[in-house]
């Protein structure tokens, strides 16, 4: 299973960023190769429009499987989402990347 955090930064100590569609990075981990990645998203603050739905495309063509962030993303962004089947969960707005995915794993975060 591939999981994404909108964060801050690039590790596992990072701040989870509570946007979706302007979130500065992407971090993935991928529990079955017990691998992470992060993918950089800064390009996204200078789009006037559509930021959601393009950073979205963006987990779409990673094969997400979750998406764990704060606040989650707009109604265009979570149709794109949903189209891919992607479970998304909220609620991680204050915590670090290993704390919310802390909190996925104990089942402490919100399901939209």
């Amino acid at each position: 299973m591939k999981i994404a955090f909108t964060t801050k930064g690039t590790n596992w100590d990072s701040k989870m960023d509570p946007r979706f569609g302007r979130t500065e990075y992407f971090i993935i981990f991928d529990e079955e190769k017990d691998e992470i990645k992060f993918i950089d998203n800064t390009e996204i603050i200078n789009e006037a429009h559509g930021a959601g739905p393009k950073t979205a495309q963006k987990l779409f063509e990673e094969k997400i499987d979750v998406l764990i962030t704060g606040n989650g993303p707009g109604g265009n962004a979570g149709t794109v989402l949903e189209k891919a089947e992607i479970e998304i969960y909220v609620g991680a707005g204050d915590t670090t990347v290993k704390e919310a995915y802390e909190a996925y794993k104990k089942d402490e975060l919100k399901k939209i």
